[in-house]
């Protein structure tokens, strides 16, 4: 008898958590600003091409254009057309309430003036939101008080346990500052005193107020670890700031050591191309969670290739799922139904090889699409921004 791969209701029971994102802008985008949010590259197309001619923007045209009354497969010209014909908040709702998203956890510590913040996110998705704290973005509101070097541990300390009053976890962009090769030693109070005092004398200099130091840096990570936290770290594919060589998770093997029984939670977001080297520290490390996020939108039509890799050491219980939108309502609709299209795909590959029943295809969906999230969080019922309301709950 032939196995019975899955059909879509198979997710109709499956609360999907977006564990990682930012906001959208509300503004009438030109193609120029468009194109820009559909690549990582923080340079233009080159003259006579288009970032539409990638996976993302295929994908774009394939799977957004009917949301927006369009028919599939339009050009790109005319997507764009259409999308200025409509009030952006009205573009807004409809792409993010068609992605079936039900919770949002947000970080906005990059350009977070440009975006919704969490409770706009909740009014326009029609969903629950939570916030996610940027660590190196705490340093920087610290240090723009202009405080006294010596103050600046109990300052940092302090400062994160209050943002942390209405957040579900902290990010580290350490990727992007100063690579993963980071020491994994947390400095003592007296080396961050005089890393403050070296990042006071720049600003004082002219310099601009952006976190680079080693030490402070890990020191915000460890004061998050001592907090018992969620803690995310961008993985690999990223924009040009980042040396992806210094990208690799494993790079992290020694500080995961020492952080194995400290209570908090490590998730490596996104991944791609280290999402195999993300997979096996998920696999040896009990508090280590992973998602391919940005990835999936990326790749577009070779997402259930990915997502299988994802899944070849990573398990069951710490595969997440995140879209890592910014900007754009289009990367949120395509990240869950690339997502729900590839994971489908994947686990049917499975069931019509015989090596799994539909039931454990069933469990697989729930524990990725939210599960292991509520897991990993310790998220509450309740989230700290509600549905249509946008009210703290």
């Amino acid at each position: 008898m032939t196995p019975t791969p899955l059909d879509a209701s198979a997710f109709d029971g499956a609360p999907l958590i977006d564990h990682h994102c930012h906001g959208v802008v509300e503004q009438t985008l030109d193609r120029p600003a468009f194109e820009d949010m559909i690549t990582e590259s923080n340079w233009a197309a080159p003259s006579g091409t288009s970032v539409f001619d990638s996976q993302l923007g295929v994908a774009i045209r394939r799977w957004c254009a009917p949301v927006l009354d369009l028919e599939p497969h339009v050009s790109a010209e005319r997507y764009l057309e259409r999308r200025a014909e409509l009030a952006p908040e009205l573009v807004n709702e409809r792409l993010l309430r068609a992605a079936g998203i039900d919770r949002y956890l947000i970080e906005t510590g990059h350009r977070g003036d440009d975006i919704l913040d969490p409770a706009g996110m909740a009014v326009r998705a029609g969903a629950a939101a939570d916030a996610v704290v940027r660590l190196e973005r705490v340093a920087e509101q610290i240090i723009e008080t202009g405080p006294a070097a010596a103050a600046y541990p109990d300052r940092f300390r302090a400062e994160l346990r209050e943002q942390l009053r209405l957040a579900v976890g902290v990010k580290s962009i350490a990727a992007y500052r100063i690579g993963l090769d980071f020491d994994p030693e947390r400095p003592d109070d007296a080396e961050v005193i005089r890393a403050a005092e070296r990042w006071l004398a720049e600003i004082e200099a002219g310099a601009p107020v952006r976190i680079t130091d080693p030490v402070l840096i890990r020191f915000g990570i460890w004061c998050a670890v001592e907090e018992r936290q969620a803690i995310q770290f961008h993985i690999g594919f990223g924009d040009p700031d980042v040396d992806l060589h210094r990208c690799d998770p494993l790079l992290l093997t020694e500080w995961l050591r020492r952080t194995r029984e400290s209570g908090a939670r490590v998730l490596l977001l996104h991944c791609y191309p280290f999402h195999r080297q993300a997979g096996y520290l998920a696999h040896v490390f009990p508090h280590v969670f992973c998602d391919v996020g940005l990835a999936i939108n990326y790749v577009g039509a070779r997402s259930p290739q990915v997502i299988a890799e994802s899944l070849e050491l990573t398990p069951f219980d710490k595969a997440l799922f995140s879209s890592d939108a910014w900007g754009l309502p289009e990367l949120y609709h395509l990240g869950a139904h690339l997502f729900r299209r590839g994971l489908r795909a994947t686990i049917d590959e499975w069931i019509r090889a015989d090596e799994w029943s539909a039931a454990d295809g069933e469990r697989l969906i729930r524990k990725i699409s939210g599960e292991n999230a509520i897991r990993a969080y310790g998220l509450a019922d309740e989230p700290a921004w509600c549905g249509a309301t946008g009210v703290p709950a």
